[in-house]
């Protein structure tokens, strides 16, 4: 099936109510997982590629996006392909040339003034090639590399107000917002600020992403759907699903195994049924 854009079916999902999983490309295998999921789900999903993932692979975006963009049309489900957490200006750029029809361009360490300043340029660059940009306000925290964040501190989570006037100067098409969730989480816990994410909900005509989802439990993401979340990123939930099933197969299966395919064909399957279970919560 031919790329969907982003925009979408982000939209789609704001106005059925319900929200769309968004899953975090590393490997050929997550792209693969994450359409075998969404088919089995029977849902729409954004396929991600981070700025650290291209980093990974040698600081080349064209064959990771190359083979989701493959991937995305040879499946039967909807899926759109995104940029996400993107700070070089260049990796930015880049987007349209790669097919991706949106970008999460992340300012959000940058001291408030500056933050509008920079996401207000790159939605300028974007809007003129038909690009949808997201956005970052407040400290989700716990990227690799990022200090250890507490969710919970006074000053982390996001201001309404301070939203408000951030998405009018900027012109963002989405806004992710610091309620209560972290990156990289292993274990889902998190608790959510559900009062908050209401409060943001009136303040913003916009839709919003839940950044760190994969820390977050199943009726924690209900509620906050129900509250007005729409775009749900998840990233670690999948690589905790790939890593234990290729540490189950290596230590219990075939310890003596050399041929990577016996071990990344269990790894991507428990992948698919991540997405599969994060696709059908979000979707109600």
């Amino acid at each position: 099936m031919p790329l969907v854009s982003t925009g979408e079916l982000v939209s789609a999902a704001a106005a059925d109510g319900r929200g769309i999983a968004a899953f975090n490309v590393i490997t050929l295998e997550h792209a693969e997982a994450i359409a075998t999921g969404a088919e089995q789900a029977g849902a729409p999903a954004i396929l991600q590629i981070s700025e650290n993932a291209v980093k990974f692979h040698g600081g080349q975006l064209a064959a990771i996006a190359a083979a989701a963009a493959a991937v995305a049309h040879a499946s039967t489900a909807q899926l759109a392909l995104h940029l996400d957490h993107v700070v070089s200006l260049d990796l930015l750029r880049s987007a349209d040339d790669e097919g991706f029809s949106s970008v999460m361009f992340d300012a959000s360490k940058l001291p408030y003034e500056e933050n509008v300043r920079a996401t207000a340029d790159a939605v300028r660059w974007g809007h003129e090639r038909g690009i949808w940009i997201e956005a970052e306000l407040g400290k989700v925290g716990g990227k690799e590399g990022e200090a250890p964040l507490d969710a919970h501190a006074p000053g982390v989570r996001t201001d309404p107000a301070e939203a408000a006037a951030y998405v009018a100067a900027t012109g963002v098409d989405a806004l992710a917002v610091a309620v209560g969730s972290s990156h990289a989480m292993t274990q889902r816990t998190a608790a959510l600020d559900h009062a908050l994410i209401a409060r943001l909900r009136e303040a913003i005509p916009l839709p919003l992403v839940l950044h760190g989802s994969s820390g977050v439990p199943d009726e924690e993401i209900r509620r906050a759907v129900a509250s007005g979340m729409v775009k749900i990123n998840v990233g670690t939930a999948l690589n905790t699903a790939f890593t234990g099933a290729v540490r189950a197969f290596l230590e219990t299966a075939d310890p003596s195994t050399v041929d990577p395919r016996k071990y990344l064909a269990p790894a991507r399957a428990a992948m698919a049924g991540t997405v599969a279970g994060f696709l059908t919560l979000v979707s109600g």
